[in-house]
């Protein structure tokens, strides 16, 4: 198998989009598609449908994925056993639309000399059986979930606590409002698709939820289909909003007229920490850990006075 084309598939499938998959690889659009279409060939199966908004992944294309990164990681592992010291820093930011992800951007602009892998796994227990085995070096969590607790050589600091707002159409009871409390959404009904159950963002919600007594609405398309789906669907919608912060890098058409509502009194944060292996002897590991929590100091003065993090987050990770 052209180990070349199942990079561009896992590329492409990380990024949903073949020109941003022509941009990561440095080759060109219609290499990508030539690479994709080959390996679907030799496969016997669509691992993509092509559509004017980027690639959505097949359901034969998902089967194959992890199997895809396996892959590669076996190609790695065996050019590091005749190469020691010479492998990328291998970071999980859960998603490249989220915060974490630029947590990563910034250490990269600050160490360009570090060379990075970045990838992303579902779930807390995968991102953490991935530090045991080597196959990650860092990873950024919420880990203190209710009845989840880390392996004795796993080690965890807190690096960001990620301030939530509300995010909404222009037709929308608050559009207008230049800051709510969450004490406003009561009875209300926040559409979170994707807010799989028994994740750590999934149990974070559910506090919240629980907390300030509206609903999470988990029905609706799966984020496979991109987040341009909800983007559509919130700015027709008088009733739905979702949960997002100004940390998530999202752009889109001026037309929709989108809100991003700062909560207040108190702020909710979501508590991103990062975990690593107390025996990682990668030296990028440390240069990072150094640099998040520099980096939390220097934000901490510009923090929201009041914040409210769920039960199970206010302890401090070890």
């Amino acid at each position: 198998m052209d180990l070349n084309a199942v990079r561009t598939f896992v590329t492409t499938a990380d990024t949903g989009q073949f020109q941003e998959a022509a941009v990561e690889l440095g080759v060109t659009q219609q290499a990508v598609s030539k690479r994709v279409a080959a390996l679907e060939k030799d496969l016997g199966v669509r691992l993509f449908d092509r559509t004017p908004r980027g690639a959505r992944i097949t359901i034969d294309g998902q089967a194959f994925l992890p199997h895809a990164r396996a892959l590669l990681l076996a190609e790695e592992r065996a050019m590091a056993s005749v190469q020691p010291g010479s492998r990328a820093l291998r970071v999980d930011v859960v998603g490249r639309r989220v915060a974490t992800a630029g947590l990563l951007r910034d250490f990269h602009r600050a160490h360009p000399e570090t060379d990075l892998d970045v990838v992303t796994l579902f779930g807390v227990d995968a991102a953490v059986a991935a530090l045991q085995s080597g196959a990650i070096d860092a990873t950024f969590r919420a880990v203190t979930m209710p009845g989840s607790e880390l392996p004795d050589d796993i080690e965890a600091v807190p690096v960001l606590d990620e301030p939530m707002s509300l995010f909404t159409g222009p037709a929308h009871e608050f559009a207008g409002a230049r800051s709510i409390t969450p004490a406003q959404l009561a009875g209300h009904r926040i559409w979170m698709p994707g807010n799989t159950s028994g994740t750590e963002w999934a149990a974070y919600y559910d506090e919240f939820a629980a907390v300030f007594g509206f609903t999470i609405d988990v029905v609706g398309p799966s984020p496979h289909f991109g987040i341009e789906s909800l983007l559509d669907t919130i700015a027709d919608s008088a009733t739905l909003s979702t949960f997002l912060s100004d940390r998530t890098p999202l752009v889109w058409p001026a037309g929709h007229d989108l809100r991003l509502i700062p909560l207040r009194n108190p702020t909710p944060v979501y508590p991103h920490c990062l975990l690593w292996h107390k025996d990682n002897a990668h030296p990028g590991v440390a240069a990072l850990r150094e640099h998040l929590l520099a980096a939390r100091r220097d934000r901490a003065a510009g923090e929201p006075a009041e914040t409210w993090r769920p039960s199970w987050a206010t302890s401090q990770p070890r």
